[in-house]
Formats: structure tokens, C-alpha cells, sequence
């Protein structure tokens, strides 16, 4: 671990623009049919053989421009290590660490993202920003009141993905957070 901040990347919506208007390719961004172990539990009982593969799309931009900010970049996905050898070539990252989930796709008592309290866990007090296109006030405010660090939870609208905005609001948070 190092003494930069977090930056907890989610792949579908943030680099994957998956609701993306009129199902077309993003501009800068190549198609790949992928066929994740989430992708496959989503669609049991079926057989791995059985499942059409996931249309992802992603940009090849992205990975250099991540690496260029000052973070320590980390998998909170679904993919899990799977976003090492499906979605980090393809962008350009190295492999990263992930977050493992405890209850993927669960329940929570208090309407939270069932990603929320993992993230934090894992997080362990550290500053963080963590980029999600399903994250919700009750998140906002739960993270706000239960991690003793510095956090930005960025929404991303998955139509569209990361885009300049985002990448700013990175480096500026970056610099004016403590670590």
C-alpha cells in the first residue's frame, strides 16, 4: 500500500458507458464481447456455454489517463480479479487489486449499495474517491458517518462514462486531499 489516496474504480458505467442512447459504440470506444464470472451467475442456471457474452465497451484512453493521476488504483467491481485479465488490457492498466465482495448482489437493512460497507471495510480509513454509476444519497451519507477518512463517492452516469469532468474532479481532489 502507498501513501496516495484510493481511487475505486467500478467497470460497468464508469468505463464500460453499457446504457450508452441508442446502443451505439461510443465514440473512442471499441466493442468487446466478454463473458465475466458475474455475467455468467446472473444468468443461472445456465451453463457457462449456455450465456451470451457481455457487450462491454471500453476506451483505450482511459488506462493512461488513470495511471497519470495520483492514486492508487483499485478494482471495486463485480468483475473482481476478473477486471485484471478481461478489462485491464484493454484499457491499458496493469493488474490492480480488487475488492472482494461478501455478499455480491445482497440485500442491505438500510437500502445501501450491497457494495457500501465492503468498500469501507476494505478501505480501512484511508482517503478515497470511489467511481460507481449506482450509488445513492443513503451511500453518500453512510460513508460520510462511517469512515474516518476523506471520501468522494462520484457518481458516473453509465450513458456516458468517465469523461474530462471526472478526470478533473480527480485531480483535484487529489490535491486537497490529506493523506
Amino acid at each position: 500500500m502507498t501513501g496516495l489516496p484510493l481511487l475505486l474504480l467500478d467497470v460497468d458505467g464508469p468505463l464500460n458507458p453499457y446504457a450508452a442512447p441508442d446502443s451505439r459504440c461510443p465514440e473512442g470506444y471499441g466493442t468487446h464481447r466478454l463473458l465475466p464470472q458475474s455475467w455468467v451467475a446472473r444468468h443461472a442456471p445456465l451453463s457457462r456455454e449456455e450465456v451470451e457474452p457481455l457487450r462491454v465497451w471500453l476506451n483505450p484512453a482511459h488506462g493512461p489517463e488513470l495511471l497519470a493521476l495520483p492514486y492508487q488504483l483499485v478494482w471495486a467491481t463485480t468483475w473482481m480479479d476478473e477486471a485484471n485479465s478481461l478489462i485491464a488490457p484493454r484499457v491499458g492498466l496493469p493488474e490492480l487489486p480488487y475488492i472482494p465482495w461478501t455478499n455480491l448482489f445482497g440485500s442491505d437493512p438500510d437500502r445501501l449499495h450491497w457494495k457500501t460497507r465492503d468498500l469501507v471495510a476494505w478501505a480501512d480509513g484511508r482517503p478515497f474517491v470511489w467511481l460507481d454509476d449506482e450509488l445513492g444519497p443513503q451511500d453518500i451519507e453512510w460513508i460520510a458517518a462511517n469512515h474516518p477518512g476523506e471520501a468522494l463517492p462520484l457518481w458516473v452516469d453509465p450513458r456516458a462514462g468517465l469523461h474530462e469532468l471526472h478526470f478533473a474532479a480527480l485531480r483535484e481532489w487529489a490535491e486537497e486531499a490529506p493523506c
